[in-house]
């Protein structure tokens, strides 16, 4: 790791993202963070500052990474919930605690010899429980916050936006973060961070601080009219004693649906790895206890759900939303849910993923989306052909059973 963080401050460009390939390897493989982790971080934050030029955004990046994980979807569009985390957390105390209690009541040598060897792992410094492993170095980088916080003022957009980003996740810091960010809106220009910042103001405030957020639902740029209207979502939700200072539901609502309508922009923000209108689905759906016509607001969801790209992160996005839509709409049942009793936008709803979803995403995981279960938990068909045919689709060329399961091939092995 120091080898690689140096040649991330020299002068060969493709020595650099060779070198940042392998540290997300080493301190960062697939969400896991290593004892490693956290001592990188300090590093990684003074070469943000003032590393090479084209070192300081892939550092911001990595250094969220290292915060957040890749999915940051799980913590949208509420924000992160750093007190939840912090009580799941086992600390490396309770861990040692627990191996001492294993090892004076095992009786049988292999056993007691693995138990020995885990307690030593632990002892080492080596973090045990994935959470609290996560926890040091999100720890680690809000402890560089400070000094991260003057980028906000930096000459490059990227740079600005990547900072903006970061200091969304840390609700913690909002004290020291909120008014900065505020700060970066006047005068700037560059509308993916306008958007980045507004996203950022609305999962750290508690309130719109002078009606700012608000301002920018009549932007003449449509990203950050998206921005300052997932912002105050959260607001109204989360916060519902701020209500009485925010536009009423169904503006907000409103502004939400017409970006959701239309197709993907050709520059969003980071978040939700940038499928904005799957966040957008997320957004509406929160806001639809708050509306007197929530089944309009679900008609709403429904014309979004055509523009959900895949991603690196969410390949098959659309059965995650349907995953969150049905639990959100559905009560489980044993029985039969009749297609005609439902809503109107609940029966649209079905249509449209009907038309939309494969035979695959009702495949188990991890082929497909394991959607079966999902839609049979809530007495809804469990396949595509049976879903086209109960909202009264053709089903002709879908196969009349379920697919070969994919794992079979792998069962006796």
């Amino acid at each position: 790791m120091p080898g690689q963080l140096r040649t991330v401050c020299g002068p060969d460009q493709e020595a650099r993202e060779n070198a940042f390939r392998s540290l997300f390897s080493n301190i960062f493989h697939q969400g896991t963070r290593y004892s490693a982790s956290p001592y990188a971080v300090p590093f990684l934050a003074r070469i943000a500052v003032a590393g090479p030029a084209g070192a300081r955004a892939d550092a911001l990046l990595l250094l969220t990474r290292l915060a957040i994980d890749w999915h940051d979807e799980y913590n949208l569009p509420l924000g992160i919930d750093t007190a939840a985390w912090r009580a799941a957390a086992i600390s490396p105390e309770e861990n040692l605690r627990w191996y001492d209690e294993q090892i004076a009541a095992e009786t049988d040598e292999e056993r007691l010899k693995n138990l020995r060897e885990a307690r030593a792992y632990c002892a080492a410094g080596h973090p045990v429980d994935a959470r609290e492993g996560a926890l040091r170095s999100y720890d680690a980088v809000r402890a560089q916050l400070p000094v991260l916080l003057e980028l906000l003022g930096d000459r490059d957009p990227e740079i600005r936006t990547n900072t903006a980003y970061l200091l969304g996740w840390f609700p913690e810091e909002a004290d020291a973060t909120l008014l900065p960010l505020l700060a970066c809106l006047d005068g700037e220009r560059d509308p993916v961070c306008v958007a980045t910042v507004l996203v950022a103001v609305g999962l750290l405030a508690d309130h719109d601080p002078d009606g700012r957020v608000r301002h920018h639902l009549d932007h003449e740029h449509p990203l950050p009219r998206w921005a300052a209207a997932t912002a105050l979502t959260r607001l109204l939700v989360a916060h519902p004693a701020a209500a009485p200072g925010l536009p009423p539901a169904e503006r907000i609502a409103a502004e939400l649906a017409a970006f959701g309508a239309g197709p993907a922009p050709e520059s969003a923000t980071a978040h939700h790895a940038g499928d904005l209108h799957s966040y957008t689905v997320r957004s509406l759906l929160h806001l639809m206890g708050a509306t007197e016509d929530p089944d309009g607001v679900l008609l709403e969801i429904v014309r979004a759900l055509p523009h959900l790209e895949k991603t690196g992160v969410v390949p098959r996005p659309l059965a995650v939303r349907a995953e969150n839509l049905l639990e959100a709409l559905f009560e489980p049942t044993d029985t039969t849910t009749v297609f005609t009793e439902l809503s109107p936008g609940r029966q649209k709803l079905l249509k449209v993923l009907a038309e939309l979803l494969t035979a695959e995403d009702f495949q188990p995981l991890p082929f497909g989306s394991d959607l079966h279960e999902q839609f049979t938990q809530y007495g809804l068909p469990g396949t595509r052909p049976a879903l086209r045919a109960y909202v009264g689709l053709s089903t002709e060329g879908d196969p009349s059973a379920p697919l070969p399961d994919s794992w079979e091939p792998f069962r006796n092995h």
